[in-house]
């Protein structure tokens, strides 16, 4: 078993709390977990986050997996770009990086210099189904409005040997099966460019951090 750390970063709306199940699973796996609190604050920028992430990478004396979840797999992929040497596996649950020159996460109307959070409609279906009434009410009123500066904030990729480092994409409301169809037409130019690329399953919807962290913890030890 490796000693790596595991840092993990959570999508929109989201604060580091919502790993706390994973992250006591995976204490009692024999794995460290770093939970990032990204900066969210009304003047919080993209680069602010990534700085956050990368901070965490920089305090290991050894590499780190970097977690990112839905949008943040793209704060996962600036940290590898930025730390290939130091970032030993990528991990994607739920989403796929942004290309270079891409909005980060401009999805949804900015209010008061905000993205706050949109409400259910837009993720009914496969990304919700496995929420209970409870859980929704209780992630509505923990969602945290993503600042306008990370929301609008212009990915940069750099260095070319972040394609060296290995990418798990655990696929949760989707399968394997239809995020190799999107490599394959083109649609995630960043992922074709990966020499190492595993997809793994897991049967949940958008948020398996809260319907299903011993799973999670589970894949996330093996790496």
């Amino acid at each position: 078993m490796t000693a790596e750390q595991i840092v993990l970063a959570g999508g929109l709306w989201l604060d580091d709390s919502v790993w706390d199940a994973v992250v006591s699973e995976l204490d009692g796996l024999g794995r460290t977990a770093v939970p990032v609190a990204l900066p969210a604050g009304a003047t919080a920028t993209l680069d602010d986050q990534v700085a956050a992430v990368l901070a965490a990478v920089d305090a290991s004396p050894g590499k780190s997996v970097v977690v990112g979840h839905s949008a943040a797999c793209t704060l996962a992929w600036l940290a590898a770009d930025a730390r290939p040497e130091r970032v030993s596996t990528v991990v994607l649950i739920g989403g796929f990086p942004n290309g270079d020159g891409q909005a980060y996460a401009d999805f949804f109307p900015i209010e008061d210099g905000a993205m706050p959070w949109p409400g259910w409609e837009p993720f009914e279906g496969p990304d919700s189904a496995d929420l209970d009434e409870q859980a929704r009410a209780e992630f509505t009123r923990r969602a945290v409005p993503v600042p306008e500066g990370v929301a609008k904030g212009v990915v940069r990729l750099r260095d070319e040997r972040r394609y060296d480092v290995p990418v798990v994409l655990i696929c949760p409301e989707f399968t394997p099966a239809q995020a190799r169809e999107w490599i394959a037409s083109g649609d995630l130019p960043e992922l074709a460019g990966v020499k190492q690329l595993d997809l793994v399953d897991l049967d949940s919807g958008h948020w398996p951090m809260l319907t299903r962290p011993a799973e999670l913890a589970a894949l996330l030890a093996k790496l």
